[in-house]
């Protein structure tokens, strides 16, 4: 059985606060607890409108203290916008407040444009990440002798690191460090088969794991019926042809009829980008999962569910979790 896992960005919805956009992620986290999936990850992002997780440790502790058992994180951090050791007092009070729990997903892009990347890193070279990923596992591990610089809360807490990628350059620091590694190819599906070829094929066992362990990711919307799914999933494409047309807003409303707001040239860019998007009814999604995680090999999954409307958001969680014990079943 592959655990599935959910990734939320605490969509703004069109109309909506970004007060209701938290209390959102703290239901939605709270019925994948109960459906059983693994971990509920929270992604950094800035200056998006539609998007409520920026101080992503803030809303890991939100959703956190609304569950019990589920897994919490981030998915991810974007390392070069903060200094290790912020981020290790961060987690390692995160894991103090919610022990055996938390995971630090790590990833080297900015989660945002270049302005805004400017302001928050100052300095726009990412070419130290290796050493800062390094850097953190020494400060949530065990301080060695006469270690100048100590993470309290942090050290001893030997919060989980994970390395995020959408390109080859994660899994190449993932394999070589011996640590877990998801790749984003809900959004960046071009190099997925290469890059789990090169983690696998570059895996050195680690203290924290003794062999490769991959997730990989999907946009997905899962109704009672194949047409509903689609109209659900319309918010999503427009918020990607947004992203290109460089419009920032709110996280909008589906739509009826996506001819009429995208160009061809536009809906053939989306529709490669959200290829491995799994849509529609529950058999439907079957068969399209099923695909993915048998081309893949993957030992996870993890599910971004954008779908504008709460309630059809919650409806797909139970869908998707439904999926996987009909699928297991199957097996």
């Amino acid at each position: 059985m592959v655990p599935f896992s959910i990734l939320d960005l605490s969509p703004v919805a069109e109309g909506s606060t970004i007060r209701q956009s938290l209390e959102s992620s703290a239901r939605m986290a709270q019925r994948a607890e109960a459906f059983g999936y693994n971990r509920f990850w929270l992604a950094e992002h800035h200056g998006m409108p539609g998007i409520a997780s920026a101080a992503t440790a803030v809303v890991i502790g939100h959703v956190g203290a609304a569950t019990k058992r589920i897994r919490i994180g981030s998915g991810g951090i974007m390392l070069p916008n903060h200094a290790p050791l912020v981020i290790a007092e961060q987690f390692g009070t995160l894991e103090a407040l919610f022990p055996g729990r938390v995971d630090l997903g790590l990833g080297r892009a900015p989660g945002t444009d270049m302005r805004t990347a400017q302001a928050l890193r100052r300095n726009l070279d990412a070419s130290s990440f290796p050493n800062d990923v390094v850097e953190l596992q020494q400060l949530l591990g065990a301080p060695v002798e006469n270690q100048a610089i100590l993470s309290v809360p942090g050290m001893n807490s030997n919060v989980p690191i994970w390395l995020l990628g959408s390109s080859l350059y994660s899994a190449q620091l993932a394999g070589m460090l011996g640590l877990p590694y998801a790749f984003a190819s809900h959004f960046a599906p071009d190099s997925l088969m290469e890059a789990l070829d090169i983690y696998r094929d570059r895996f050195q066992p680690s203290a924290v794991l003794d062999k490769p362990y991959a997730m990989v990711g999907v946009m997905g919307s899962v109704a009672e019926t194949d047409e509903e799914a689609a109209y659900h999933f319309t918010s999503a494409q427009q918020q990607f042809v947004n992203l290109r047309r460089n419009v920032r807003g709110q996280f909008p409303k589906p739509l009826q009829d996506m001819e009429s707001f995208w160009s061809p040239m536009e809906k053939m860019t989306v529709e490669h980008t959200l290829r491995y998007a799994v849509v529609g009814s529950q058999k439907t999604a079957e068969a399209k999962l099923a695909e993915f995680l048998r081309d893949t090999q993957a030992d996870e999954l993890i599910i971004s569910m954008p779908i504008h409307d709460i309630e059809a958001r919650l409806k797909s969680v139970e869908l998707f979790a439904g999926l996987n014990t009909l699928m297991q079943a199957a097996a």
